[in-house]
């Protein structure tokens, strides 16, 4: 394994939030817990993909976590979408991303449709009016099973799905990532909005075949 450079780093009140090369790949770390990279996108833009494909309408968009911003960038190329919020606990992570570390970082969020609040996403949707999203993308742990904090935890449970159906529209959705099956996140989702749908997403890591997996639910239409 090609061994890691420190390219920024650092302290909040969570904890280290790391950047590092290896080689030609970027690594977002918290904690030393491994967040994402730019060497395997397709799962973050195929989160993306998943839940415009599901929504009869996509003018605002919801985004739990910035991360390095391939969630965000292929929302953005939905010719829909008029307004992406997107939430990022950590001020570091958006601080690289528009000083360029992330090349893509200042033209994302130079974007005049991209809003970031720097805040928990408990509380970004806490304080969301409701019925004013058309989907809401969560990605801001590895899934329930890999928490970067332990209080992320709340974020797949009944009360806070039940916050984020209170702000999307009739025909909404909400789509959550995760690295491995979660039943009890389907159950929660099934328990909120009435069904949810579970699909896998084949992935090479390291030259083997594994699978990430998404987490939808849709709000019925108005009729």
């Amino acid at each position: 394994m090609t061994a890691s450079e420190l390219v920024a780093a650092r302290h909040s009140p969570r904890g280290e939030v790391a950047l590092l090369r290896r080689g030609q790949t970027l690594e977002l770390r918290v904690n030393g817990v491994f967040v994402m990279d730019t060497a395997e996108t397709s799962t973050e833009r195929a989160l993306a993909d998943a839940a415009l494909a599901q929504a009869p309408r996509a003018s605002s968009v919801l985004v739990g976590g910035l991360g390095l911003g391939f969630t965000t960038a292929e929302v953005l190329t939905d010719p829909r979408v008029e307004h992406v919020r997107v939430a990022e606990l950590e001020p570091a992570v958006v601080d690289w991303m528009a000083q360029g570390y992330v090349p893509h970082g200042p033209q994302l969020l130079a974007d005049d449709r991209v809003e970031v609040a720097v805040a928990d996403l408990a509380d970004v949707v806490t304080h969301t009016p409701s019925h004013t999203v058309d989907v809401a993308l969560l990605d801001v742990d590895n899934g329930p099973g890999y928490l970067v904090h332990e209080r992320n935890a709340t974020l797949y449970r009944e009360s806070f799905l039940a916050q984020v159906r209170r702000v999307l529209r009739p025909g909404g959705v909400v789509v959550v990532w995760a690295a491995n099956r979660a039943a009890e996140l389907r159950q929660a989702l099934t328990s909120v909005f009435g069904q949810a749908q579970e699909t896998p997403l084949p992935v090479r890591l390291q030259g083997r075949e594994e699978h990430y997996w998404l987490y939808s639910a849709p709000l019925p239409e108005v009729p």
